[in-house]
């Protein structure tokens, strides 16, 4: 199963998001397992870093995302994935550009703590406990 990791879930992990870090380790656990392929998109990196770095430092931010990328595989954004977020005319285009470049992998899920950002994609978008519920079960 191949899952695309928005940037909320893994800053909940990096920067232990104790209300949400559970269900979020639960899925970076998984992908670590090889029981799911994660990607994150390398747009998201950058977003991930610059915040982590602001809360962790530019060493641990550095460090922690190397780990991070160890487990989810960074997945390319190209101009063709950029032209075809800006054509899906949604309101955040982060969640286009993350969109498009799921559906590019044919990922199963995009894992996210906001679903209704994605809710005008046809891929479906779970929070960590739902995705983590859907393989439980």
């Amino acid at each position: 199963m191949k899952v695309l990791i928005d940037s909320n879930v893994v800053l909940d992990i990096l920067l232990n998001n104790i209300d949400f870090y559970n269900n979020s380790m639960a899925v970076f656990v998984h992908a670590e397992q090889n029981r799911i392929t994660g990607y994150i998109s390398a747009s998201a990196i950058t977003d991930i870093y610059y915040i982590a770095r602001k809360k962790l430092g530019k060493a641990l931010a550095r460090d922690a995302v190397k780990k991070m990328l160890y487990v989810f595989q960074p997945a390319t954004v190209t101009g063709d994935e950029i032209f075809k977020a800006l054509d899906l005319d949604w309101g955040d285009f982060e969640d286009s550009v993350q969109f498009v470049v799921g559906s590019n992998l044919f990922v199963d899920y995009i894992i996210t703590r906001n679903t209704n950002d994605f809710s005008s994609g046809n891929i479906p978008a779970v929070t960590p406990k739902e995705f983590i519920n859907i393989i439980t079960t």
